[in-house]
């Protein structure tokens, strides 16, 4: 199994950014390898941010980050990063990265592989 790494957490004020990375541990897996993040909230279910395909043509996000958020991923560094623009106290959550069964454009995919997360606080 691949590990996931993720960092980049951390506190920030509404409006800010952040910028999450995510580690693989394992370069040939990640090459090939549709990624993805996932977010939980307190008291909440976890929530589909988005996923990319293996060569980062292309990404699908959730409605609720739709225009805010950016999925990229450098394959030569085994690294997929997530990027917040516009944040909102209904961000604050633990982002995870997960490797992804397959990519979708119509459906949230089932996961292969999950990181331990990172905490984000956005606060009003």
């Amino acid at each position: 199994q691949v590990e996931l790494v993720e960092s980049g957490g951390g506190l920030v004020q509404t409006g800010g950014s952040l910028r999450l990375s995510c580690l693989a541990s394992d370069e040939r897996t990640f090459r090939s390898s549709p990624m993805g993040w996932f977010r939980q909230a307190p008291g909440k279910d976890r929530e589909f941010v988005g996923g990319i395909r293996w060569n980062g043509s292309k990404a699908k996000y959730g409605d609720s980050v739709k225009d805010r958020f950016a999925i990229s991923r450098d394959n030569a560094k085994s690294t997929v990063y997530l990027q917040m623009n516009n944040l909102k106290p209904e961000d604050t959550a633990i982002y995870y990265c997960v490797v992804l069964k397959y990519y979708s454009d119509v459906e949230v995919p089932p996961v292969d592989q999950w990181g331990q997360g990172t905490a984000v606080t956005v606060s009003s």
